[in-house]
């Protein structure tokens, strides 16, 4: 009895080891034999096996030679009823012409409920890494020759109208903005003061520039008179500023209003040459005595309005004159 069951038990084992062995494969592939110096190579184990099975991913890395490994991708999982196919994919390079040889490679796997480890091998898989071949004898040429694009004159055309809309509307706009902005500007309108009024603010503002007292005397004595010939060019529209002293005392004569003030114009005058022509070097006084007679030259030819809202000539009231007088 005892021998019988060893003899069925012996039997058992003997058919049970085919059938474990036959529940897995494994096969190495590339997907070309023949590569250049430096190309991906894209090697895989494929392994099919049954569904109670527990594969390992396969180490390749210690049974490379004469190439690299580059990276390990994903794998990818397949079933086919109670069947898994699992494809394990590899990047390899290689940088030497040589031929290369990847030995079988041992794939690992467990059955369910078992710790002890089983052991399929793929098969080993060659190809080969070589070099560009080069020809010496030839010239070394561009990579790819340089692309002419045809001129395409409708293209030209369509982009020069284009530039001339936008410079339109570019022109149309800045000349509306331009338009829109004079229009909120107000109009500044020009006040023009009466020759007198200039006259009297010319004289204000010489006294307080100092000329004489800082030794400037002849620049005073030509700014005075200047200011004194101006008032005659407004008031008594003659040509002051370009007439010598004669001629323009002369002149003055045959004006209308200016009896109250010809021999002192005359005097004012005179004076003045002799400091700018003859470098005459005057008293302080007498520089004084020039402002005094440039103001009483305005003030006694100034217009004066009368009560009917006429204007007329002639030497203005004392109060009024100190009211000119003090113009800026």
């Amino acid at each position: 009895m005892v021998r019988h069951f060893i003899t069925l038990a012996f039997l058992f084992c003997f058919f049970s080891l085919p059938a474990v062995s036959q529940e897995i494969t494994a096969k190495a592939s590339a997907d070309k034999s023949d590569y250049l110096v430096g190309d991906y190579i894209n090697y895989s184990i494929q392994v099919d096996c049954d569904t109670s099975l527990r594969v390992y991913p396969p180490s390749i890395k210690d049974s490379l030679k004469n190439v690299s490994l580059i990276r390990q991708d994903s794998s990818s999982v397949e079933k086919h009823g109670g069947t898994i196919t699992t494809i394990y994919k590899y990047i390899l390079s290689g940088y030497d012409s040589v031929g290369v040889n990847i030995p079988p490679i041992t794939v690992q796997y467990r059955q369910a409920g078992d710790t002890t480890t089983h052991y399929a091998l793929a098969n080993g898989v060659g190809f080969t890494v070589r070099t560009v071949q080069v020809n010496l004898q030839k010239d070394i040429k561009d990579v790819k020759s340089p692309i002419k694009i045809p001129l395409d004159w409708r293209w030209v055309l369509l982009w020069i109208v284009v530039a001339l809309a936008v410079a339109a509307i570019v022109y149309y706009l800045y000349h509306l903005y331009k338009k829109r902005k004079s229009a909120k500007q107000p109009t500044k309108k020009e006040i023009i003061l009466p020759p007198h009024v200039m006259a009297l603010k010319d004289l204000k503002d010489l006294e307080t520039q100092r000329l004489w007292q800082r030794g400037l005397t002849k620049e005073y004595h030509s700014r005075i008179t200047e200011i004194i010939r101006r008032y005659f060019e407004g008031r008594f529209a003659m040509p002051a500023l370009e007439l010598p002293t004669s001629e323009a005392v002369e002149l003055l004569r045959q004006k209308q209003g200016s009896e109250p003030i010809q021999t002192l114009t005359r005097d004012f005058l005179s004076n003045a040459d002799l400091v700018k022509f003859a470098k005459y070097t005057p008293l302080n006084q007498v520089n004084e005595e020039m402002m005094k007679q440039a103001y009483e030259i305005v003030n006694k030819t100034a217009p004066i309005e009368d009560g009917d809202g006429t204007t007329g000539t002639g030497q203005p009231d004392k109060s009024k004159v100190g009211d000119i007088s003090n113009v800026h």
